[in-house]
């Protein structure tokens, strides 16, 4: 009976550790709204070319005037927006439910480890738009953006990693493929959060 009881005072202590040290209530399904918020996006990017007669998928250096360089970074936007906005209401909601406090120093310590390589690459592929190489655009979001997951690991669930290790392989794949950027673009941002989502989801809810 002893050891019982001191198998689960070690497991409370584990847990509460755990609890202090890492942000766990990041929610699956934040993931698969994000994915197809992604996917939605991706597919009326294809149809906006398509209305502008540029074959994306040639493999060709397109020149994207203005006004559709606008409409491409407000499309952007607003997948970002929808991604951030239901990450927080989800996480949020799994939050109460589980009694976590969604805002804390370990909070604060993964939120600036995310940010880091995740702005860098904001600034990069703005050096990137502005010298109209809107092909290498795609392999720097899935790169840096992969490489923010990796980082972040430290201070949240582990499982984040592998995602943010398929991000950056997939990142370096489209750079022997450009031109189809988009393709894996969508298979990063859609595909793979809703598998990693749902993954998720069913492993920690």
């Amino acid at each position: 009976m002893d050891s019982k009881n001191y198998h689960e005072d070690l497991s409370h202590i584990r847990s509460m550790m755990e609890r202090s040290s890492r942000f766990i209530s990041l929610s699956g399904l934040s993931g698969v709204v994000a994915g197809l918020a992604a996917i939605i996006g991706a597919a009326y990017v294809y149809f906006v070319f398509q209305r502008e007669g540029i074959d994306y998928f040639a493999g060709q250096r397109n020149f994207f005037g203005p006004a559709l360089v606008r409409e491409l970074v407000v499309i952007g936007t607003l997948i970002l927006l929808t991604a951030i906005l239901s990450g927080y209401i989800f996480t949020a909601n799994k939050s109460k439910r589980k009694g976590l406090k969604i805002w804390d120093g370990t909070t604060k310590r993964l939120l600036f480890t995310f940010a880091v390589p995740l702005v860098t690459g904001g600034i990069v592929c703005l050096a990137l738009l502005f010298h109209h190489l809107f092909v290498w655009i795609a392999p720097a979001t899935l790169i840096f953006y992969g490489l923010a997951l990796v980082s972040a690991e430290r201070y949240t669930l582990t499982d984040i990693k592998y995602l943010g290790y398929c991000q950056i392989v997939l990142g370096l794949l489209s750079m022997f493929f450009l031109g189809w950027g988009l393709v894996f673009w969508t298979i990063g941002f859609g595909v793979l959060h809703i598998v990693y989502g749902l993954i998720m989801h069913k492993k920690y809810k």
